[in-house]
């Protein structure tokens, strides 16, 4: 494996840990939300309206999954173009 590939293949894996990363936390959060969100249901009356995830959460969490996938593609094209080297 040359110098070059090698130096690709650490630039894939330096893009892709904090992209898994970024996905794990996403989720985590998402999960917590949702467990906060059920929580508050529980205790309030069965004739008040349901609760839902305010929409600055949601677009956050998009936000946040799109960004992890993109940086995990960009990492998977940058090694896929090494292994070509």
């Amino acid at each position: 494996m040359s110098l070059t590939a090698l130096l690709l293949n650490s630039l894939a894996l330096l893009l892709a840990c904090p992209a898994a990363w970024l996905l794990f936390v996403t989720r985590l959060r998402e999960q917590r939300a949702m467990a906060r969100l059920a929580a508050q249901s529980e205790l309030r009356a069965i004739d008040q309206p349901m609760l839902f995830l305010d929409v600055l959460t949601q677009r956050t969490h998009r936000l946040f999954y799109r960004l992890g996938f993109v940086w995990l593609g960009l990492a998977l094209l940058v090694s896929l173009f090494s292994t070509r080297l």
